[in-house]
């Protein structure tokens, strides 16, 4: 394990570019594959790119968001004092990947955006309350609570296809989440990932005295200390401008207009948890906690300097979708796969599939909009249950999102870190989940 944790950390610190790098790079091996196995001329599969350019802009802002609200949210007293208190569970490196790992999947359970920044956040105030930690292995391991997402309450999958007038009712009706999320096989899976990725993410940690240039996380908190800056009193000012801006009157007022609305919210809704409400709720309760307008405003100054990455390049992504789905590759790969399936592996031979899909088609939506037209007939004609490839489909878009630089670059953004940094370590995280993944998917 030692061994080839080493390498893996080598072989990404050595080869893998920046982020944005990647998704260049990615774009080109799409237009290629595209050009050579697919009718479309290289024109067509730049038109194709051009078309799906800003396909994801509403999601880019959604995901800039939770950035940017995450922040603000963790700079305020309040928040500070909670992600401390909790901390303070971790004594020694080894106990502080447990708690991140554990804290982290939980939290993507509930809703993967908000697991993404509570992560973050929680890593960072861990990495100060122990700075003998790894840094860049702590961060991984608050990235792999992402791995359960898509078995959790949040998975757009599964809530999708229970949905009525969803767009594959037709062909295989309403599937209610006792026979998805609440299946013994989901069950099993995330039970066993709960349990045994942070013991994996503490094994992992043997293999930082080998890695040399691993560090402790105290070489990176500089550029994070933002978070624990106590904001400095403003002096009261004679203007009626600045009165206005240090006023906790304004701040509580609209502040009670957005818990009037989440109340409202949740109890029409029930407990459903969305990225939209996840950011309203982070964005309010972060005017609130900070008192002021003017303090919250300077946090945001610190906030948005974090979101560059993801504006910039979630629209390549969108390009690489439009080039998948408009030139048909992403229907190709599909059928190869059910092409050497039978009733046996056909729910195996999807997850792989949608995981190789997933690193060019990195949505939950927007992947099942891809393939579900193709493996939900093709599971009717072999003879496997419809859940139970709709989750195999769930949880390869899951799977690979361990080495796929586009659900990480919002912690990343919080963590002050490059995608190489943490991209090591979740290729061991990547092959250790496929068997449980694939245990439960053939054999329960």
């Amino acid at each position: 394990m030692k061994a080839l944790t080493r390498f893996f950390d080598r072989m990404v610190q050595r080869y893998l570019p920046d982020a944005f790098l990647f998704a260049v790079i990615l774009t080109f091996a799409v237009f290629l594959l595209g050009t050579f196995f697919t009718d479309s001329s290289p024109l067509q599969m730049i038109t194709f790119w051009g078309d799906g350019f800003w396909d994801l802009l509403e999601f880019s802002m959604q995901m800039a968001l939770i950035v940017v609200t995450g922040y603000i949210l963790a700079s305020t007293p309040v928040v500070k004092r909670l992600l401390t208190r909790i901390s303070k569970l971790a004594h020694t490196p080894g106990q502080a990947i447990l708690l991140v790992t554990f804290v982290a999947a939980i939290a993507c359970l509930i809703n993967y955006g908000f697991g993404l920044v509570v992560g973050a956040l929680l890593a960072i105030h861990v990495a100060k309350r122990v700075p003998s930690v790894d840094y860049r292995l702590l961060m991984a391991s608050a990235y792999s609570g992402f791995l359960v997402w898509h078995g959790g309450l949040s998975g757009s999958i599964p809530l999708l296809i229970a949905t009525p007038g969803h767009f594959l009712e037709d062909t295989m009706g309403l599937v209610p989440v006792k026979d998805t999320m609440f299946s013994g096989f989901n069950i099993f899976i995330v039970v066993f990932l709960l349990i045994t990725l942070p013991l994996l993410n503490r094994f992992l940690m043997n293999s930082r005295d080998t890695l040399s240039d691993s560090k402790p996380a105290a070489w990176r908190l500089q550029e994070t200390d933002e978070l624990e800056d106590t904001p400095k009193e403003t002096e009261e000012t004679a203007t009626p401008a600045d009165r206005l801006e240090n006023s906790k009157v304004v701040s509580l007022l609209i502040g009670i207009f957005g818990i009037i609305f989440a109340i409202y919210y949740f109890a029409k809704n029930g407990f459903d948890l969305n990225i939209n409400i996840v950011n309203f709720v982070m964005l309010f309760l972060g005017i609130i906690f900070h008192g002021t307008p003017r303090k919250f405003l300077d946090s945001i100054t610190g906030a948005v300097k974090n979101a560059g990455g993801i504006v910039v390049q979630f629209p390549f992504y969108a390009g690489i979708m439009g080039m998948m789905v408009a030139s048909g590759l992403s229907e190709q790969m599909s059928l190869w796969f059910v092409s050497i399936s039978n009733e046996f592996t056909f729910p195996l031979f999807t997850f792989i599939s949608a995981g190789l899909v997933n690193f060019f088609v990195p949505s939950g939506g927007g992947q099942w909009a891809v393939q579900g037209p193709i493996m939900i007939p093709a599971s009717l004609e072999i003879g496997v249950d419809t859940a139970k490839t709709a989750m195999a489909v769930a949880w390869g878009d899951a799977w690979t999102n361990m080495i796929q630089p586009f659900w990480a670059l919002p912690l990343l953004a919080i963590a002050g870190l490059k995608v190489r940094d943490i991209m090591g370590f979740c290729v061991m995280i990547l092959l250790y989940s496929f068997f449980p993944i694939a245990i439960g998917l053939l054999f329960l």
